[in-house]
């Protein structure tokens, strides 16, 4: 497994340097590539580990071929408005500009959990350090320099913090895990509320900027005190130690499927058949909720002009409800509270072939 997951993120960054420098619109090179696709799909980094098994167990069972280009949630929703794909996919929802782009109705469709980790390289410590939001906050404003600056001593009493700077690093690109991750410091941190706040891009007041989650993990892994933010898998497969952070509850959580799942759990209880599914779960209520989980999306028409495609779009999002569900823990994902993916798949009955309103 450990095998597969260090595939799918070398793929990841490859496929990402080639098609970012085109702004994510080659698809066709992609498709010429991997021979005969049935569909394209283009966006987020986030949960592309799992994405990757999942079209490939799918070709091997149906022999439907997917090509999905990992360029950033920014760069999906730009390609679904566009209509250069057949869905895109985003870890954070479309909020109502980018909706109001759109060339007809769009669905959310969410298909698992994840969690944003916060990953460093301090050489010496052998136990997670624990991390508050507004510490969070305050380090990734630049306002804490130190490693070993009192406040983060605090809530980390015996452990050994050197005197060396801390370097931030960030995406730099329109990313849904810095929108996951900003919304939860907008949550979490008074001084970050304040400013620069959430997005899929921000101004970052200090750091690196890393393209996609891979980027962002490669740089934190070679340079001594830096930390970032990954998506857990990208800190799981590059051996990176990651934070305990202290959750509403007061208790400090890792990140986990398990700690996903309790995220969600109160939220998908209280969802109704009809919701549109673009909602937050950072800083949930739980005693074993970890802060910074999402869920990510697959965003797609309800209204499809191409009857075959469709049927493909549909009866590949009902596998990965029912078969590819069952796949996401063992990479690290949290699959979707049972009730949550009966709602969906009744939702995607709403998909219709014709031209889009």
């Amino acid at each position: 497994m450990k095998r597969l997951i260090i595939a799918a993120v070398a793929f990841a960054a490859l496929a990402c340097s080639a098609e970012q420098s085109k702004d994510g619109n080659d698809s066709a090179a992609g498709a010429s590539r991997s021979g005969s696709v049935d569909l394209t799909g283009a966006g987020a980094t986030f949960p592309y580990p799992l994405y990757s098994k999942w079209f490939a167990d799918y070709a091997n069972q149906t022999g439907v071929r997917i090509n999905y280009q990992s360029i950033g949630s920014g760069g999906g929703i730009r390609q679904l408005s566009e209509g250069t794909v057949d869905f895109g996919a985003s870890d954070s929802p479309m909020n109502d500009e980018d909706i109001a782009k759109a060339k007809g109705r769009v669905l959310h469709v969410p298909t698992v959990l994840g969690a944003v980790a916060v990953t460093y390289n301090i050489p010496g410590l052998s136990a997670p350090i624990k991390l508050t939001g507004e510490l969070l906050g305050e380090l990734f404003a630049g306002k804490i320099a130190k490693w070993n600056d009192p406040r983060i001593a605090a809530i980390n009493p015996g452990v050994a913090l050197p005197a060396s700077d801390i370097l931030v690093v960030h995406r730099s690109d329109g990313s849904g895990t810095t929108f996951v991750f900003t919304d939860y410091l907008t949550n979490a941190s008074r001084s970050w509320a304040a400013g620069p706040g959430r997005g899929k891009e921000i101004a970052w007041p200090v750091g690196l900027g890393g393209k996609g989650n891979e980027g962002v993990a490669g740089q934190v892994k070679q340079t001594p005190g830096a930390v970032g933010y990954v998506e857990l898998a990208y800190a799981k497969q590059n051996r990176l130690p990651f934070a305990a952070i202290r959750n509403r509850a007061g208790n400090f959580v890792l990140p986990s499927p398990d700690g996903m799942t309790a995220a969600a759990a109160a939220v998908a209880e209280k969802l109704p058949a009809n919701t549109d599914y673009r909602l937050s779960i950072v800083n949930a209520e739980g005693a074993q909720a970890y802060p910074i989980s999402s869920f990510t999306w697959i965003l797609l028409y309800e209204q499809q002009a191409d009857a075959a495609k469709a049927k493909k779009l549909v009866d590949f999002l009902r596998w990965a409800l029912t078969e590819g569900e069952k796949q996401a823990s063992t990479l690290d994902y949290a699959p979707l509270p049972a009730t949550m993916a009966t709602q969906l798949l009744a939702r995607l009955d709403a998909i219709k072939v014709g031209t889009a309103q």
